[in-house]
C-alpha cells in the first residue's frame, strides 16, 4: 500500500512537472486573427519556458545546496524573462508594476542563492531601459559614434 502511494504520489509531482512544459502555442496564436498581437508575447514566453526547463534539468552532483542554486536560477530567469516580455507587450499597469517587481526581486533572490554556495555575481548590467543598455549591434554602433 505504501508503494501504491509512493508511486501514485511520484506519478502526479511528475505529471505537475511536465504541466510546465506546455507545447509552443505563438504559431496557433499567429494563426488566429484574435490572438496575432498576443503572438509575440506567446512566443517568447514560450522561449523562455524552454530555457527555464532545460536549465532546470541538472544531474544530481552529490552537493544538494549547489544543485538547488543550479536549478532555481534558471527557474528564477524564466520569471525575469516572462515579466520582461510582459513590460514589453503588456497594456495593464498593475501587472506591469507586478513585473517590475518580479524582475528585481527575483535578481536579488538569484544574487543571494550565488553568494550562498560561494559562487561569484555575473558583471553588473544596465537595466533594459537604463541609458546604456544597447543590446543590437546598430544601436552600439550608433552609442558609440555619438561618444
Amino acid at each position: 500500500m505504501v508503494l501504491a502511494f509512493l508511486v501514485s504520489s511520484t506519478s502526479l509531482a511528475f505529471e505537475q512537472h511536465a504541466s510546465h512544459r506546455a507545447p509552443p502555442r505563438a504559431a496557433a496564436a499567429a494563426k488566429q486573427p484574435d490572438l496575432a498581437e498576443e503572438a509575440p508575447l506567446v512566443a517568447e514566453n514560450d522561449t523562455a519556458m524552454t530555457r527555464m526547463i532545460n536549465g532546470m534539468a541538472v544531474t544530481p552532483t552529490g552537493n544538494v545546496d549547489r544543485d538547488f542554486v543550479a536549478m532555481m536560477v534558471p527557474h528564477h530567469q524564466g520569471a525575469i524573462d516572462m515579466a520582461r516580455a510582459l513590460l514589453r507587450y503588456g497594456r495593464n499597469e498593475p501587472l506591469r508594476l507586478l513585473a517590475q517587481e518580479i524582475i528585481v526581486t527575483q535578481q536579488q533572490e538569484i544574487a543571494a542563492m550565488r553568494l550562498a554556495v560561494g559562487e561569484p555575481l555575473p558583471p553588473s548590467a544596465p537595466a533594459p531601459t537604463q541609458p546604456g543598455a544597447v543590446r543590437t549591434p546598430i544601436l552600439r554602433k550608433r552609442a558609440g559614434a555619438e561618444q
